[in-house]
């Protein structure tokens, strides 16, 4: 399948890596190709240069935004809370009518520092809008309650005992987006309902980030006993 992964931060470079290595062809999208390919120095949060990343792939071809998300089956929308709905913007409505868009962002919120609040919250979600602004395109939130390594293995944590979600309105989009994550070796996939259950998914992060600083790793996950 031909999948774009929006977004060169470490769930992008994560995802594309992961989903190529599954036998996907996998273009990473960006908004300046030359300006992501140029950065020699780490990012903010200590990430190395998105062209060393590139150097050890190249199998994962680059593109603008517009460009990965025209040319794919799937797109993944790995791209901050806050830069999503500009960043699929860029990427062209057009381009993104008709597919399976699949949101693993977080609205997450730094602007008051650690823990993060979210931007968006109890009667919405950044899922839901996503969904409103591209109404032609098929939501599925999925994958946002783990980081990133675990999105592509999450046999590395005990033996992938741990349950992932989805969430969106059409279910035909869902159940590609199932066969995807059992594809990565997710073999438990609950369905939560239609996009308005991302809610509850994207408000874990609460949990989750308080979780983090008292293990002091993202290796975790949950599993749903029933």
């Amino acid at each position: 399948m031909k999948i774009a992964v929006l977004g060169t931060g470490t769930v992008g470079r994560t995802l594309a890596a992961g989903l190529s290595l599954a036998g996907h062809e996998v273009t990473v999208g960006t908004r300046d190709v030359a300006a992501t390919l140029s950065r020699t120095a780490a990012d903010p949060m200590g990430t190395p240069p998105f062209a060393d990343w590139r150097r050890q792939h190249q199998d994962v071809g680059v593109e603008s935004l517009s460009e990965a998300a025209a040319g794919a089956q799937l797109v993944v929308n790995a791209l901050s809370g806050s830069g999503s709905l500009s960043g699929l913007e860029a990427a062209g409505e057009r381009n993104l009518a008709g597919k399976v868009l699949i949101d693993v962002a977080n609205p997450l919120d730094f602007s008051r520092g650690m823990p993060p609040s979210l931007t968006v919250s109890n009667t919405d979600s950044l899922g839901e809008e996503i969904q409103r602004r591209f109404p032609g395109s098929r939501v599925v939130k999925a994958l946002n309650t783990v980081n990133a390594g675990l999105m592509v293995d999450p046999a590395g944590l005990h033996g992938g005992e741990h349950t992932v979600f989805v969430s969106g309105d059409d279910a035909t989009a869902k159940a590609q987006v199932v066969a995807l994550l059992e594809s990565l070796g997710w073999t438990d996939i609950i369905d939560l309902g239609d996009i308005t259950t991302a809610r509850g998914t994207e408000m874990y992060l609460a949990l989750w980030v308080r979780l983090f600083g008292t293990l002091g790793t993202p290796a975790f996950s949950i599993k749903v006993v029933r």
